[in-house]
């Protein structure tokens, strides 16, 4: 089975490109982290161990704490596809997040944001 070149993306130089995006629109950084501890149950110490250790998509989220029980509700369409059908559940949490992100630069409120 081919792995996608996604997977092999180290986090650390993904994340910025998150923060860039909502810090153009007027968010911050913080929101950025709270939607990512939200997600993967990392807090700020092990997410910067994350980062530091220079580990790739892949590896963030197979030592994800904890992926949100309600990121299940998390529907919509991102990269043209709907991400509550994508069965691979890797390439789910990626595409998770990147929809998270997306919201939260459209301005969309944190509560809807993180589902309560």
């Amino acid at each position: 089975m081919k792995k996608e070149r996604v997977y092999a993306l180290l986090f650390a130089s993904v994340y910025p490109l998150y923060i860039k995006k909502a810090e153009a629109k007027g968010r911050t950084r913080e929101e950025v982290d709270t939607i990512l501890f939200w997600l993967t149950g990392y807090d700020q110490q092990s997410l910067q161990q994350q980062i530091d250790s220079k580990s790739d998509l892949e590896t963030f989220f197979a030592q994800a704490p904890q992926i949100n029980p309600n990121a299940s509700k998390i529907t919509g369409v991102i990269c043209g596809h709907r991400v509550e059908d994508i069965d691979d559940k890797l390439m789910q949490k990626i595409r998770y997040l990147d929809k998270l992100i997306d919201e939260l630069a459209k301005g969309k409120a944190m509560e809807k944001i993180l589902r309560k």
